[in-house]
């Protein structure tokens, strides 16, 4: 391993982070202004610098747009000389910012992006997928709902390629496990109203309605389907991307049952749950999936920064790639050659009322979903920097 970085070695003696994020739309909850917290605790966890090269950060909202994404990129590429870019929440805005990363050889650590495309058909040498994706949620929520025998499927998709994503993969995952999709249909990103997907849902029969969506859509829809009576009459709502913020905006009396795939929760173990206790105490909020991915990420990078003795994009990759992830959110987590960093996911239940004990315990784990089971397997995979010989 190298030893400690010179500061001659570091681009212009500091270390430049950018933080993008929706902080005003459906993803301000989960992720957003939260989300740089938690980065400033891991700068603040290596003591603000790497060998004498201070660390800035800078921030900014999205808008969910990829155009307005892009131009935040290459604004901060060309003027803020930023050499890693984190956060990177809609899908549609990350592959737009990925590539842009590439052309310019600074490096991308997405947290807050779903689409398993981002390691699949657009992998790139100088980007990390680090919390979740469309397979793996899909994965784990999908084939257990279905080997209970719940085996008609409707699915409900954002309309933009996050949500196209998620209907491949859970099409996918139920017909493995002897499913059928009997109907879907998509709705525009994000939305209010979705009284008439939910009528469409209900006359369809299906045993499992499927929300393949996120942040505020996903509330909105699984409270229209309690206004329909959905859920009493007998159909399984299963929300293929939840957030703890979800689940408390929309109460254990209207979320308990809730059966959903996640990255991370802050009863994991002791030390996810000390982790969370200081961030709740800085922000008043216990941290979601994302939070967690946020700071677990960025203290690798700037780790990796450390031990490489330098802040160039594909170095501090490869360092990144040979150092395993033993933190608060994995452990024994590591980066593959696709840039998916694998590691363990969680099939967790939403606790009933009379079940929890305080406002923050709204989750028990149903199983734990191995590090090699959770994610696409590289003999699958068609990112060009995988050699599957076939």
């Amino acid at each position: 391993m190298a030893g400690h970085a010179d500061a001659d070695e570091i681009t212009d003696n500091e270390i430049r982070i950018g933080y993008l994020a929706d902080m005003s739309g459906a993803y301000r909850d989960p992720i957003g202004p939260l989300g740089q917290d938690a980065i400033e605790m891991a700068i603040e966890e290596v003591g603000g610098n790497i060998a004498g090269a201070n660390i800035q950060l800078f921030s900014a909202d999205d808008r969910n747009s990829p155009d307005v994404g892009s131009s935040v990129v290459r604004g901060w590429i060309d003027e803020q000389n930023v050499d890693m870019v984190t956060g990177l929440v809609a899908s549609s805005v990350t592959l737009a910012a990925v590539r842009l990363l590439e052309e310019e050889n600074r490096l991308g650590l997405v947290n807050g992006a779903v689409s398993s495309g981002v390691t699949n058909e657009s992998c790139s040498p100088n980007h990390i997928h680090w919390v979740y994706d469309t397979w793996a949620m899909s994965n784990g929520t999908a084939s257990a709902i279905t080997q209970e025998g719940n085996t008609d499927w409707f699915l409900l998709s954002a309309d933009y390629s996050f949500g196209h994503a998620l209907e491949r993969d859970v099409t996918r995952v139920v017909q493995e496990n002897g499913g059928t999709i009997v109907d879907s249909i998509r709705h525009p990103f994000p939305s209010n109203d979705f009284s008439s997907f939910m009528l469409q849902a209900q006359a369809s029969g299906a045993d499992v309605i499927a929300l393949n969506n996120a942040g505020s859509d996903t509330t909105n829809a699984i409270r229209t389907a309690g206004e329909f009576g959905i859920t009493q009459a007998g159909q399984i709502l299963a929300g293929m991307v939840l957030f703890s913020t979800d689940v408390r905006s929309l109460g254990l009396e209207a979320a308990q049952g809730l059966q959903f795939t996640t990255a991370w929760y802050y009863d994991l173990n002791d030390e996810a749950r000390a982790w969370a206790e200081r961030f709740k105490e800085r922000t008043g909020s216990m941290p979601t999936q994302v939070h967690a991915g946020l700071y677990s990420s960025t203290l690798h990078y700037l780790q990796a920064v450390d031990a490489a003795g330098t802040d160039e994009a594909l170095a501090v990759r490869q360092q990144m790639a040979a150092t395993p992830v033993d933190d608060m959110f994995a452990s024994g987590g590591y980066i593959r050659e696709d840039g998916r960093m694998v590691h363990d996911m969680y099939l967790v239940e939403v606790k009933t009322p009379s079940e929890s004990t305080d406002e923050d315990d709204l989750f028990r784990l149903v199983s734990t979903i191995p590090a090699e089971e959770a994610f696409r397997p590289l003999s699958e995979s068609d990112c060009p920097l995988v050699n599957n010989n076939r």
